[in-house]
């Protein structure tokens, strides 16, 4: 009898090993066995594959014992992704197809009862990898989207499993999908920054925090416009990079199928609910799934009502704030998802919403305000770099008539940040929030005086060393926005005035 092999690839986070898809037909007795540590979806590949090579009028042999190894077998595989391949691998074995032509192509696919081909998840990683490869690419018609960005003009669009039969014997020439070139600048409809009346504070920090990749928390009591501050903070940051705009679409990709090109390469933003688990926000499962954080990789992460969260699931946001990845670890293997997302939270001042630095106004006790604001550890704060107060402005209402200063637009204010996103790589080749602490002091070039005088605060106010870094961070950005060489003291001053929640709690202290 004859053997096969065709190449496709598994899926593990955003990598994509290759696999070889070995097809035998011996004598024995009829039967079809699947080897090489698959999970029950891709055992189930059998009865898919039988029915669809039937039912596209083609022979499938039968009367023969048919024996596929999905090597290396050390690595998992799951998913029906493996169905064309599995398929292509049978009838090549069986003489139907020519085998040796099978090494120069990649197969990806699920294949239905009828034949058509389904759409697959997790697709991009491995059209990344069949391209530096060299090979050409068959994917499901559904997966147009990931075809055109991710494999160029090296790949094929498959209806169903005739007309990759009718192409390969080349009789029929199978289509490609529209190339898509560069990441889209969409974003879903969420208004503009200059929808906001009032907040001028609020909205300066929103300019430092997009320009400098620097993390936000607001805090002030309900309906000062938080949470519409931090939905629009999409909408001031720059379009991806192509490198940028990849890494985005291999996570949505592992997620979501039937995503238009616009769609795929978009920022998104993610707003957990505070019910979350930590294994939703982070990732975990069984096989490991990307959680909010990886989700929101290169853009923005929502945490409204944060001390309602609970302390456990806040804690485990502390290690991808640092290092910018997650990685989960199983008994057999490891799986690391990219996390370099921008974090904005919104949390009210107390329980009940209403303290403003004194109890006049408000319905619970110094206690009471300390036990909910607690939920939020030191490390965790550590790694916010601006703490704004968001106050209810009655000024504002008096605004409402139509009278007030226009403000600048999402456009106008997503100009600015493209411009001191440009000075900085120029610099520093990365952006301010994501210097090493020895890259921060070089490029901060401050003067004796004025590291003396960020040194005599942060003793003062009993900052940690990750707080003065991240001061000087916040401080390079500022002077980034004023287009200067070099940190001065008003711009660390500046820097410094951005952390209304230490002084929300001095005020508690002295109650």
């Amino acid at each position: 009898m004859a053997t096969a092999t065709v190449f496709t690839r598994a899926s593990i986070g955003i990598e994509a090993p290759e696999v070889r898809v070995e097809v035998d037909l011996a004598r024995g007795l009829p039967t079809f066995t699947i080897v090489g540590m698959p999970a029950t979806s891709v055992r189930e590949a059998r009865d898919r594959v039988k029915s669809a090579i039937l039912n596209v009028g083609l022979e499938f042999p039968a009367a023969t014992r048919i024996i596929v190894n999905l090597a290396p077998a050390e690595i998992p595989k799951q998913g029906a992704r493996f169905d064309l391949a599995i398929a292509v691998g049978i009838l090549a074995a069986s003489d139907q197809l020519d085998a040796g032509q099978l090494a120069q192509f990649e197969f990806y696919g699920e294949l239905a009862l009828a034949g058509n081909s389904q759409a697959v998840s997790g697709l991009i990683p491995a059209l990344i990898a069949a391209r530096q490869a060299q090979r050409t690419v068959f994917v499901p018609s559904a997966n147009e989207a990931e075809a055109g960005y991710a494999a160029r003009g090296n790949h094929f669009l498959v209806p169903d499993l005739a007309a990759l039969f009718e192409h390969l014997q080349g009789h029929n020439t199978l289509a490609h999908a529209q190339t898509e070139d560069q990441p889209t600048d969409a974003t879903n409809n969420l208004g503009d920054l200059a929808d906001i009346i009032g907040q001028a504070q609020a909205k300066r920090a929103l300019l430092i925090a997009a320009a400098g990749r620097h993390h936000l928390l607001f805090v002030g009591p309900p309906g000062t416009g938080k949470t519409m501050l931090a939905q629009r903070f999409l909408t001031i940051l720059p379009t991806p990079t192509h490198h940028e705009g990849m890494q985005i679409a291999s996570i949505k990709s592992l997620v979501e199928t039937h995503l238009t090109p616009q769609q795929l390469t978009q920022r998104n933003l993610r707003m957990p609910h505070h019910t979350c688990s930590a294994a939703a926000l982070v990732g975990g499962g069984s096989p490991p799934k990307p959680g909010e954080v990886s989700l929101a990789h290169h853009g923005v992460l929502f945490l409204d009502e944060l001390a309602e969260f609970s302390r456990y699931v806040l804690d485990s946001l502390r290690e991808p704030l640092q290092s910018g990845e997650v990685t989960i670890s199983r008994a057999g293997y490891q799986t690391t998802y990219p996390a370099r997302f921008q974090l904005v939270a919104a949390l009210n001042p107390s329980p009940c919403g209403q303290f403003d630095g004194t109890l006049d106004s408000c319905r619970s006790t110094p206690d009471q305000i300390l036990k909910y604001l607690n939920k939020l550890s030191g490390p965790l704060l550590d790694r916010i770099d601006l703490q704004v107060e968001v106050p209810r402005e009655t000024e504002s209402l008096r605004q409402l008539d139509g009278q007030h200063k226009p403000t600048p637009t999402s456009p106008q204010i997503r100009k600015q940040v493209v411009e001191c996103h440009q000075r900085q790589r120029q610099r520093q080749g990365c952006l301010n929030g994501e210097l090493a602490a020895q890259g921060v002091l070089e490029h901060s070039q401050l003067g004796k005086d004025d590291h003396r005088f960020l040194v005599e605060v942060v003793e003062k106010l009993g900052l940690s060393h990750r707080a003065f870094y991240r001061t000087l961070r916040l401080a390079r950005t500022i002077a980034d926005l004023d287009d200067k060489a070099s940190v001065g003291r008003r711009h660390i001053a500046e820097a410094l005035s951005y952390r209304s929640l230490d002084r929300l709690l001095e005020q508690l202290r002295k109650l």
